[in-house]
């Protein structure tokens, strides 16, 4: 009797999904040589080649493709399984997350000791980037989940929408006070990465109220930002989730200059195709520590 293993059918999922070994590799955290072990292993078990080696790459062969219809049944089982019978707290596993630095500032260690409450035997892993690497690291399968500058519009991808950051301008506490708010943006105006939404829109904005002349400074970090700030060395619109406790310590203040940019939102974003019942419920647990946290600070 023929035995299928449930790692020989993923690994055959994935590397038919990401084009490749080497891909598959990548996105499994597995050796090449581990992947390809695998898929002889079900050939062997089969009896059939699955893929057509070529230079160009690896092709189905047409028991592959009737496999990989099999195969994506199988998972979407294993799936309901893993939903409404497996307990939680027996799951093993890795979840792969990347966050924004926003998000890093503020709720992620709630949000990780969330998930280590619900799975105790997940490893989870993360880096903090900005928007556009995660949106490509996800859409690469590198990470499981996305916390990011969303929504991420692809067929594939499944979006949970977040409580959004408002935005304020802040100024050095040591400055001169200013009769009128638009003379403080006759300084540098400090702000996000230059490949960033948040730049983009900020600089438009500028540009449109202030002129071509006001001078740009990007930075990747938020902390940085506001320690500049507090120097002098510019302006900024900031988080005031975040800006609120150096206001509080009297390290820099508002300022009004007549506007301000829009509130910054994002999404938990994640592959529903293959789906997973652990991503998904750590998509929903973000937006329910973001709910928490976001209300704590602005009941």
């Amino acid at each position: 009797m023929t035995r299928l293993n449930l790692e020989q059918i993923r690994t055959f999922l994935t590397v038919v999904r990401l084009g490749g070994v080497r891909k598959a590799a990548t996105g499994m955290n597995l050796t090449q040589p581990a992947v390809t072990t695998r898929i002889r292993n079900l050939e062997d078990t089969l009896g059939c080649a699955l893929f057509d080696r070529e230079p160009g790459g690896m092709k189905l062969t047409k028991r592959g493709e009737m496999l990989l219809e099999y195969a994506a049944q199988f998972e979407q089982l294993s799936q309901m399984v893993a939903k409404d019978v497996i307990d939680p707290a027996g799951i093993e596993g890795r979840l792969r997350l990347g966050v924004a630095e926003t998000i890093a500032q503020c709720w992620l260690p709630d949000l990780i000791s969330e998930m280590h409450g619900l799975y105790p035997r997940l490893q989870i892993e993360f880096n903090v980037d900005i928007s556009s690497h995660l949106r490509e690291a996800l859409l690469a399968r590198e990470i499981d989940l996305a916390v990011l500058l969303g929504p991420i519009s692809d067929y594939s991808i499944d979006n949970v929408d977040l409580p959004g950051f408002e935005l304020a301008w802040y100024v050095s506490a040591a400055a001169p006070e200013a009769a009128d708010g638009m003379a403080y943006l006759s300084q540098p105006v400090l702000t996000y990465a230059r490949n960033t939404r948040p730049y983009r829109e900020l600089k438009e904005a500028l540009f449109a109220r202030v002129g071509p002349g006001v001078a740009l400074f990007p930075c990747s970090s938020l902390s940085a930002c506001f320690r500049l700030v507090e120097a002098r060395l510019g302006v900024a619109a900031l988080p005031r989730a975040l800006g609120d406790e150096y206001v509080q310590a009297g390290r820099i203040r508002e300022f009004d200059p007549g506007w301000v940019p829009d509130p910054l939102r994002f999404t938990a974003s994640y592959l529903g195709d293959p789906g997973s019942q652990m991503v998904e419920t750590a998509a929903k647990t973000a937006q329910l520590v973001a709910r928490r946290y976001m209300g704590d600070k602005y009941p």
